[in-house]
């Protein structure tokens, strides 16, 4: 873990126009101002590695390697632009309207996306996490999932970033029930990958899925289907050419590991790996990402939007136990 005064100048490492260099510890007892709008940055170098992680929302601000930019990142008095890099629980996603059953009981979840009128995205996406444990090439967050109307639950969500010997980035998701009652969930993450300064058009993206959900135009799913034409990706699809906004399932795992792509004319990729607990994948690729002409988001997931209600991919989580999953995103850098 490195800590540095704010006034420190940019990492050589960070995107063009963002600073992300400074970081901070606990606050003292008389430090009350936050000075990022996402809260304390924790820092973590290994090598050649940089990543940044955040207070809000526990989420990735940055990942690089040797200079070469691998997340999409912003500025310092923005929050994450497209959910860029959050973590999601205790669901992934979507519920539509906001309203699933418990026990034949209508929860009505607050409505976090009124444009399509879903609940989105869990509820922590605002949530400040608290220090846990820090060391050189780790740092692990903690927030609470109160009690609430349309979830009745007390969770605790703990999220650990390590920067591993192979300077591969390792994200572990763990999700404990504090409550009486068994709790549903489901968990993901929402970083966006790039290569350095390449535009993402000329990148080509590989998922190794089998199935896709089709959704509505509220986005929530509705059946699944075979992948076929600009849906299949197994053998890489240019992203200039893409439209995503589309959940994958049946993924290839190999030694319990399914891995997403991106790659660059000259060779070099990045990656986006996630552990058997994760059986699903969210591919967006968007043309609103702040500037940037296209950017890719690789989300995993242990299960897709709507899963309150279909129950695809829906855990049940005992009193007392926990569930985790794992991620992490590598890169081939040699030209």
């Amino acid at each position: 873990m490195v800590t540095m005064d704010p006034q420190t100048p940019v990492s050589p490492d960070a995107p063009r126009n963002h600073s992300v260099a400074a970081s901070f510890g606990p606050a003292g007892p008389h430090e009350t101002a936050r000075r990022y709008a996402t809260g304390r940055q924790y820092e973590l170098r290994r090598g050649d590695a940089l990543a940044v992680v955040t207070e809000l929302a526990a989420g990735l601000r940055l990942y690089s390697r040797g200079g070469t930019v691998l997340t999409e990142s912003y500025g310092d008095g923005e929050i994450a632009p497209g959910a860029a890099g959050i973590t999601l629980a205790p669901w992934a996603n979507r519920v539509e309207d906001g309203v699933w059953h418990l026990k034949g009981r209508k929860q009505q979840l607050d409505i976090t996306e009124p444009s399509r009128n879903n609940a989105s995205h869990g509820l922590l996406r605002n949530a400040s996490y608290e220090l846990v444990d820090e060391s050189e090439f780790s740092v692990t967050l903690e927030a609470a999932v109160f009690p609430q109307h349309g979830y009745p639950f007390l969770l605790r969500h703990r999220v650990r970033y390590e920067i591993a010997a192979d300077l591969g980035l390792v994200v572990r998701q763990q999700l404990v029930n504090d409550s009486q009652d068994p709790a549903p969930f489901v968990l993901g993450a929402h970083p966006y990958l790039r290569l350095g300064d390449v535009p993402s058009e000329e990148l080509v993206l590989t998922v190794r899925a089998g199935t896709r959900l089709v959704t509505d135009q509220r986005l929530i799913p509705r059946r699944t289907e075979p992948v076929a034409g600009d849906f299949d990706l197994r053998g890489g699809r240019l992203v200039d050419g893409l439209e995503l906004d589309s959940a994958y399932t049946d993924l290839t795992f190999d030694g319990g590991i399914a891995r997403h792509t991106l790659r660059a004319p000259d060779g070099r990729s990045v990656s986006l790996w996630q552990d058997e607990t994760c059986g699903y994948v969210h591919i967006f690729v968007t043309t609103q990402f702040p500037g940037r002409s296209k950017a890719v988001a690789i989300e995993p997931m242990t299960g897709p939007a709507n899963a309150f209600n279909s129950g695809d991919g829906l855990r049940w989580l005992a009193p007392g136990e926990q569930f985790a999953m794992t991620w992490g995103i590598s890169a081939s850098l040699e030209p």
